[in-house]
């Protein structure tokens, strides 16, 4: 959520913004904030002059009285009950007009960065930079549910079920597998000096608001019924809530945290949900990083969380590259956004894997998360990115190394969580 008074001082940026992520429906919200403020501001003025007529006024009865002039004691005493009237009728007023600003407001997308590059969608982000050089083998590789198949790590059918689409049941070494990418990945996080965290797996709707745009919140979250909760699509969400109305000192910055959960979504919208396989699913599991930092800081923080998750994944021989996500691929709330993809060699493409983005002070201002220095309070910027989803990742690991004979090969920092295991072998 933008600064009110950015948009006051400078409404044509603000327009420009929306239309460099051709959102174009929302050029109208911008004059409506300013025509809102402008009222509140004025019902606010009045009501600031009222209760200082009431104050007024009010000394003046005592004084009357005092005086033996009870016909204006009285009528300084009807004046006093009006403006009590005028006062709570502006506060009403005051509260409508607030809701209604923060409502557009909320809608208002974030200032992207200018080195953005341009683009309506997905299919104009920018190829940054690879690291590792792919490799197509001269044998076949398999769908990734055939692979996890052959090793009888995989169970769709069960859990269509007992859940639905969109669930999955692992077994087995594929088990095994899944939980050793997840506590490798806790520990380089933790080696990095990040403090690992395992946060709440549910949110209330103030915090849900706070870190996500509506839209998002529609397409992503589950709501639990009778309650003001919401399952998290990911622990950026409980991890940037954890700061909620908080004032941090300046010399504490910057917070670098990673987390792990379990993570739940919708997943509506045009890709669905598949009928066989884990690419999109409603149900998964992920580390993440949060940083939570000074604005000056924030650019740097940028690009080393999204080099933690390239060196993550070539730490495990998987080549990656980086995409710079174009100005209509940026969610509302961010400033800047990085996809990282990691190769498939079945498909001979890369397949997105994570995601790193800087939302500057959206979520801050959002959940009024602030920082004190020796001018005073300011607001946090805030950053995530993707360690690793293991679901999404298994799919890159046994695409990269699967070898000839059907075995998966296992490298060595990944050897400790699996027994000391060189390789998996197929049962089937």
């Amino acid at each position: 959520m933008l600064d009110i008074k950015f948009v006051r001082e400078n409404p044509e940026a603000v327009k420009e913004n929306i239309k460099k992520k051709f959102q174009d429906e929302k050029l109208p919200l911008v004059d409506e904030v300013i025509k809102i403020d402008e009222e509140l501001r004025e019902a606010k003025t009045k009501g600031d002059n009222l209760r200082a007529e009431k104050n007024q006024t009010s000394k003046e009865i005592g004084s009357f009285i005092q005086k033996g002039e009870k016909d204006k004691a009285e009528e300084a005493k009807k004046r006093v009950a009006e403006i009590n009237k005028e006062i709570t009728e502006l506060e009403a007023a005051e509260r409508d007009l607030g809701e209604e600003l923060k409502k557009r407001m909320q809608i208002i997308p974030q200032m992207i960065d200018d080195s953005v590059p341009i683009g309506k969608d997905d299919s104009e982000n920018v190829e940054i930079e690879r690291f590792g050089e792919p490799v197509i083998p001269d044998y076949e590789v398999p769908y990734h549910v055939d692979i996890m198949e052959t090793f009888d790590g995989i169970d769709l059918d069960s859990a269509r079920n007992t859940s639905g689409a969109g669930f999955y049941y692992l077994k087995g070494d594929i088990a095994r597998l899944h939980s050793a990418i997840l506590s490798y990945a806790r520990d380089f996080m933790i080696d990095r000096g990040f403090e690992y965290h395992i946060p709440p797996f549910m949110i209330r709707s103030d915090v849900v608001t706070g870190v996500m745009s509506f839209a998002e919140m529609e397409n992503m979250m589950y709501k639990i019924e009778g309650e003001d909760l919401y399952l998290i699509g990911t622990s950026e969400h409980s991890m940037i809530g954890k700061f909620i109305n908080t004032i941090t000192p300046e010399e504490d910055m910057p917070l670098a945290l990673t987390s792990y959960s379990p993570c739940f979504r919708k997943e509506v919208g045009a890709h669905g949900i598949e009928e066989r396989g884990v690419y999109r699913i409603h149900q998964f599991e992920k580390q993440e990083m949060v940083v939570i930092c000074k604005p000056e800081d924030s650019k740097d923080w940028f690009v080393k969380l999204w080099q933690n998750t390239v060196d993550f994944f070539r730490s495990l021989e998987i080549p990656v590259r980086t995409l710079e996500c174009c100005s209509g691929d940026l969610a509302d709330l961010k400033v800047k956004s990085l996809d990282v993809e990691a190769f498939s060699p079945r498909q001979n493409k890369y397949f997105e894997v994570g995601s790193c983005s800087n939302l500057g002070d959206a979520q801050a201002r959002r959940l009024n998360i602030k920082l004190r220095g020796k001018n005073g309070t300011y607001l946090a910027h805030t950053l995530n990115n993707t360690v690793v989803a293991p679901p999404r990742m298994l799919i890159a690991f046994l695409e990269n190394l699967l070898q000839e004979d059907g075995s998966v090969k296992i490298p060595k920092p990944l050897q400790m969580y699996m027994g000391g295991k060189e390789k998996i072998v197929p049962k089937k």
